[in-house]
Order: C-alpha cells, then structure tokens, then sequence
C-alpha cells in the first residue's frame, strides 16, 4: 500500500525536525510512500528540507499572535490566501493523510485537508499548546502529544501519548568511541536559530574558562546574528572552538559531546535523552505558558539535568555550573544516565502506526 502523507509547519526546529522524523518513518516503512511538506518561507524549512531532500511547498501566511495590531490585521488578510493556496496543493497531490508539525502553515493546510474530507492529525511537542494547535484539535482527527500534561487542552478522545518523534539518526545506537583524549567537549545552541541570552553568557564567561582553555573543544551554534562576533571573541581567547550559524548535523554534534547548554524545547529534550546526554538546561522564558521552564523542570526532577533560569544566568555562574560537571565527572555520567532511562525513541513508529489506521477505517 503506497501512502501519500503531507507534512504541514516547520519555522523553527523545534516543529520541523520532528516532521522531518515522521517523514523518515514512513519512507522506512516503504521507500514508495510519498511525502510532500508545506512551510513558509520565513522559517528554515527551506534550507534544511532541500539539503534532506524532502519536496516542499510553500504559503504566504504569517503568525497573528503579539505582533501588534497592523502586523496582526495583515497576516489575517492572508489567510484567506494560504487556504486558497492548501486547496490546490491538497488537490494536486492527493494525501491521504495531512499531519500538522506546528508553524504558521499548520494551520491553513490542516484546516483546508479537513474541509475536503481527508484524515487530518496534529502532532504538539510542548506541554501547553500554541492557539493554532488548540483551535486544530477541536476538528482534527488524532493529536499526538509529547507530553501527557498536554492533552487537558484537548478532546480526550482524540489524544494519543507518543513522544515527541526524533530522526534515527539520534538512536542508532553507535558504539561509544573512547575519549583519545583529554579534551572536555561543550556543545552549546540555542535552537536552530540561536538564543542572544545564551551567546552573551557565553561571551560573559570566557574570562573565567580560561583555566580550563587547554582541555575545552567547543562547538558553538550561534544563528546568523551572532556567528561573526562570537567567532572573534572565541579566537581572541585563544579558545578551540568551532563557531556556525547552524548545524544541519546535530546527531553526530550531540554524539561528540561531553556537555551540552541549550534551551529547553521539547525537541531538544527528545534528543537529549535519546543521545543519553549531560545538558545544562536555560529555558528560554517567553515562550507560551513558559513550558520550557516545565520541561526543563521534568529532568531536573529526573537528576537528569541541570537547570539555570535565564534570569540568573551570566559568565559567571555559567562557568560555576560548567567546572562543576567537569571536576566531578561522576554526576555527569550520572545525570547522562538518568536522561537516557528517559529516552523515547518508539515515537515516529507510534504516530505512523496510528495513521495507518485512521487511512485504513
């Protein structure tokens, strides 16, 4: 059975890489299933997906919520367009089935599917759900959830606890390479555009690292604001370290890690504890129902992680967290352990699963 999905959203990282997961799955399933996203061209859908190799449309629609009054009386002009625009992609590629990621064209695609009659689900990575996704979970057929805590804004009959999907590569389940060396390996980001909060701590905290400037390898994704400053900064500090806009391969970039310092997005969780990896944790504090906060607090629950609010973060207590795991190896390897015992790596399997049968009914 040859199986058309279409895969709606993508602007960050945290909605499109588990798409892209879903996608994964299904062509491991059958290599003749047929996989088309929807994005914009606002988000990195663009970049990521041609280098990927997955077919993508694109929308002119934009985000409504807290972007002023002009800005939000404009992006609502456009919807009318962009569900225009889901009609006739829907029409020429014929899904069977339309699975909204989240992202601004989410909602126009999945609204359009469900309108002409075909299955329609929505997969929600965070624990408190984005309004698009609360109004799509009233008429979608199934929502997947990350977290359990999420399915109160839901139908209870239309929610299904899978994980949040995470690409293969992130559980290969590659042999450990032992440590040739003594270096000390930090991979920091901020998502895949970066976080300014994180690059200024980090920039704050190169004076104090300079004891440890001899065991450090960093890998540093600062987005395209920061990438040339941070660069600088890192080589006047005579510091080694490897300085990007974004890494297109984050499975290998976690695997080579002793540390990583991120944000705390449902994806990123996935990830972390799917590699096993020690994470200092900085939950980005405006996100909706600060959910990064919730998540972040689900691992520091666990011993799985170690959390600092953005609030309290500078170069210094930074530096005091990061000297802390380093001289005690043994609770990093502990903390790694804990986050690893709570790994999912079955989530993209369970959502194709559940979609096959809806499209079978």
């Amino acid at each position: 059975m040859t199986v058309r999905v279409l895969i709606a959203g993508g602007g960050t990282g945290g909605h499109l890489f588990p798409g892209v997961a879903i996608a994964e799955e299904w062509l491991r399933r059958s290599e003749g299933n047929r996989i088309l996203f929807v994005g914009t061209n606002r988000g990195i859908e663009q970049k990521v997906l041609k280098k990927i190799g997955f077919p993508l449309e694109l929308l002119n629609v934009e985000g409504i919520k807290g972007r002023g009054l002009i800005r939000s009386t404009l992006a609502l002009l456009k919807l009318p367009g962009s569900f225009l625009q889901s009609v006739r992609i829907i029409r020429s590629f014929r899904p069977d089935i339309v699975i909204g990621v989240g992202g601004y064209a989410s909602g126009p695609a999945v609204a359009a599917a469900r309108l002409m009659g075909i299955r329609t689900a929505i997969a929600e990575q965070n624990s408190i759900p984005g309004l698009t996704n609360r109004i799509l979970g009233c008429f979608v057929d199934r929502v997947f959830l990350s977290f359990a805590d999420g399915g109160k804004w839901f139908p209870a009959k239309k929610t299904r606890v899978s994980g949040n999907p995470i690409r293969a590569a992130f559980f290969t389940g590659k042999p450990v390479v032992e440590k040739v060396t003594d270096q000390f390996s930090l991979l920091i980001f901020g998502g895949s555009q970066g976080a300014h909060a994180i690059n200024s701590a980090v920039l704050d905290a190169l004076p104090f690292l300079k004891p440890l400037q001899g065991v450090l390898s960093i890998v540093h994704q600062t987005g395209e604001r920061d990438c040339e400053s941070m660069s600088a900064a890192y080589a006047a500090g005579g510091f080694n370290a490897r300085v990007v806009p974004f890494i297109q391969d984050m499975a290998s970039a976690y695997e080579s890690a002793d540390l990583l310092i991120c944000r705390a997005g449902a994806t990123s969780i996935a990830e972390i504890t799917a590699m096993g990896k020690g994470a200092i944790l900085i939950p980005f504090p405006y996100a909706i129902g600060d959910h990064q906060t919730e998540n972040a607090k689900v691992l520091l629950k666990a011993g799985a992680a170690v959390m600092v609010p953005e609030k309290e973060l500078d170069g210094r207590r930074l530096v005091d967290e990061i000297k802390n795991l380093y001289d005690h190896p043994s609770r990093l390897k502990e903390i790694a352990a804990n986050a690893a015992n709570m790994g999912n790596i079955y989530a993209a399997s369970d959502i194709v699963d559940t979609c096959l049968a809806m499209i079978k009914k």
